[in-house]
């Protein structure tokens, strides 16, 4: 078995020749989104489709950096905002209408905790999964083996070293879940700031329109 079996197989692996091709493959990808023209929407979204393959509607602010792209599923709608790192040495997957703040970073990469063990160059990879409508609040960090639940917003800072749940808004060092997100929540758009009239007849309309197409798509 080669050092890429295992390495997809979340076994403990060593990054060697064939491993870092696969990665110059990623990095020159990276160099042209990086480097491109920030105001050139279009050829940014079309540098991040040829990144992360399938996806409909993804958009990253550059710059940004992972070590494959292409062990990066993304969900319609992905939008990741200025330096988000994505070390995907195993598979992250994000669901639909997912958004990162500035500076998140996601780490499915890892090394034994013993120095002697460490020290052989062996490594591993542990996947990260994220659920459809989550906000990542900016300078979060997610480490290997985590999974955040649906609907669930991360506050800003946090550290992810445990699973968090459906509908809860979650903060801190460690991360910790601080409340249930409830229907009460639509009409305010920040604390206790409530949506204006005009916007929040927007809200309404659109609100009803998403649900509209999760019904037809169910029949």
């Amino acid at each position: 078995m080669d050092n890429r079996e295992r390495r997809d197989l979340g076994l403990a692996y060593i990054s060697d020749a064939a491993v870092m091709e696969e990665q110059k493959v990623c990095r020159r990808i990276l160099q042209r989104l990086n480097t491109v023209d920030r105001s050139d929407f279009e050829e940014i979204s079309r540098i991040v489709k040829e990144l992360l393959g399938k996806s409909e509607g993804a958009f990253i602010n550059p710059p940004f950096y992972c070590d494959y792209g292409s062990h990066i599923e993304v969900g319609k709608n992905f939008f990741a905002n200025y330096n988000c790192m994505i070390i995907d040495v195993a598979k992250v997957k994000i669901g639909d209408n997912c958004q990162m703040a500035p500076n998140v970073a996601i780490y499915t990469a890892g090394h034994p905790i013993h120095p002697a063990s460490r020290n052989t160059a062996y490594e591993y990879g542990i996947e990260v999964t994220i659920g459809d409508n989550v906000w990542i609040g900016g300078n979060t960090v997610i480490v290997p083996g985590v999974h955040i639940g649906s609907n669930t917003v991360i506050g800003a800072g946090s550290v992810v070293t445990k699973d968090i749940p459906d509908w809860v808004v979650a903060a801190g060092n460690p991360c910790r879940v601080i409340r249930r997100i409830t229907e009460d929540d639509k009409k305010f758009y920040f604390k206790n700031r409530e949506f204006d009239e005009e916007a929040w007849e927007d809200v309404k309309r659109m609100t009803g329109e998403e649900q509209q197409r999760k019904d037809e798509r169910k029949e």
